[in-house]
């Protein structure tokens, strides 16, 4: 254990909700709720006023709709989510070498490594900073821990929020652990606590009155062991430095079961192609093909495929997806698909073999589509009209004449849009057909106007990967 508080924790504050309502001048101060909108969406994240209804993070999105009714409910903005989390990263690492990133909102940060703090002062004033600079460069708040171990430092942020910095002194961790619930605890989830409840144990300090040996008879050698050091506060884990990404991947759920083959051909492609380019927007390449298949009965299957050498070709991913679907029965439904690529590498392989299988791919696919053509052709007896465009709430939208806005809701054939900005007043709503030409999807603005010359919080390094908790 470290005799300074050195280890900071950060956790942005309802970090989609609160880039959400930063977007959004409307939504200031109102329940906001993101996450999956169909009937098997659950909650990513919501916005401090919709968890006064009793709305939390993985709630199905149909509870909370019951419990909020009145609430704003988005689809969630990853491009913008991630933008803001290289900041925020790029932020973290001027501090030190050594950061952790938990998810996209998260990390642990090894202040002596950057030699920024050396006691609880210097840690206190970095801390300080840091939140001040977060909300420079990027309009939102984040809730900063600073402890001599991960463990404390986690829950001293838990502790400060929202928007707050709490410092546990080293050598008063026990004291304050003491009287907390054994929820707490890293590893202790309902099952354990209701064990460890039966056993008479509610409290951290009342397991480590019971001992370890009393711990291991309960609950194992492993998990006895490990949790009676915690309650003596007793972490010695290393700050490590941003793991490597072990894969790529990419899946959709779907609110009604796709029987159509044709169809989740379609699908599996276009999830190949997303998945490229989150391969290629990481300076990656990868030697194994993964496909994921969950049926209407629930259950999954994976298959994969590994290639001679590392690839970011979306023709041969997409061709690999495809020879792997063949061989899964896909005729009772499916529920999710997902496209993966593992065996990463920072090269793409450029051999003899390439020009060969991206010419195969290429006949590959011109074959599928004829194939698909003539399926379609044979199912479909009657021309079927153009499918709606379809417009996610919460997206960002440009109108040539009302310029840019963000979708409030769409449905029937009609599209409401409010046209604001991250820097003007509350706008006005405007209702428009769902075809209109004059209304197309555009790029997330900006949260903070940038000034020219200001680099401040500028990405360093790799984006942190992960998803908000």
């Amino acid at each position: 254990m470290r005799t300074a508080p050195t280890i900071l924790h950060l956790d942005m504050d309802a970090f989609y909700a609160s880039a959400e309502q930063a977007a959004k001048p409307s939504l200031r101060g109102k329940a906001v709720i993101v996450g999956g909108l169909g009937p098997r969406g659950v909650v990513a994240t919501c916005s401090y006023e919709a968890r006064v209804f009793g709305v939390h993070s993985a709630m199905p999105m149909a509870q909370a709709r019951r419990l909020a009714p009145n609430a704003a409910y988005l689809v969630p903005r990853f491009g913008l989510y991630r933008e803001i989390s290289e900041q925020v990263m790029g932020l973290l690492r001027e501090l030190s070498p050594l950061v952790e990133p938990l998810s996209l909102d998260e990390a642990f940060v090894d202040l002596e490594a950057g030699q920024t703090a050396w006691d609880a002062e210097s840690a206190r004033l970095t801390g300080v900073k840091l939140r001040g600079d977060i909300r420079a460069v990027t309009g939102l708040t984040g809730s900063v821990g600073l402890a001599a171990s991960k463990m404390l430092a986690k829950i001293a942020s838990e502790q400060a929020k929202p928007d707050g910095l709490v410092l546990i002194e080293p050598g008063t961790e026990r004291e304050l652990l003491a009287p907390m619930s054994v929820r707490t605890l890293p590893g202790v989830g309902p099952a354990t606590g209701d064990h460890l409840r039966r056993a008479g144990i509610t409290t951290v300090g009342e397991i480590a009155e019971a001992g370890e040996d009393e711990l291991v008879r309960l609950l194992g050698k492993a998990h006895g062991v490990a949790l009676y050091a915690m309650a003596l506060a007793h972490d010695v884990r290393p700050v490590v430095a941003e793991r490597d990404t072990k894969s790529v991947s990419v899946e959709d759920t779907y609110d009604v079961d796709i029987h159509d083959r044709v169809r989740v051909r379609m699908e599996v492609q276009r999830l190949a192609d997303r998945c490229v380019r989150r391969l290629r927007g990481a300076h990656l390449s990868g030697r194994t093909i993964v496909l994921k298949v969950r049926r209407y009965d629930f259950s999954t299957l994976t298959r994969s495929e590994t290639l001679r050498g590392p690839t970011d070709d979306p023709a041969v991913v997409r061709e690999a997806a495809a020879r792997l679907l063949e061989s899964v029965d896909t005729t009772g439904g499916v529920r999710l698909l997902g496209v993966g690529v593992s065996g990463l590498a920072d090269y793409t392989q450029e051999d003899l073999f390439a020009q060969a299988r991206t010419a195969a791919a290429a006949a590959s696919a011109e074959e599928l589509e004829h194939v698909e053509q003539e399926e379609a052709e044979e199912a479909v007896e009657e021309p079927v009209p153009p499918a709606e465009r379809r417009w996610h709430a919460g997206h960002d939208v440009r109108h040539a004449e009302f310029g840019h806005g963000w979708v409030q809701g769409s449905g029937l054939g009609r599209v409401t849009v409010r046209f604001e900005t991250p820097g003007s007043l509350p706008g006005r709503v405007r209702t428009f057909r769902s075809d209109d030409p004059l209304l197309e999807g555009a790029e997330p603005l900006p949260l903070v106007e940038r000034r020219p010359g200001d680099d401040v919080g500028a990405p360093a390094g790799s984006p942190a990967a992960g998803g908000e908790g």
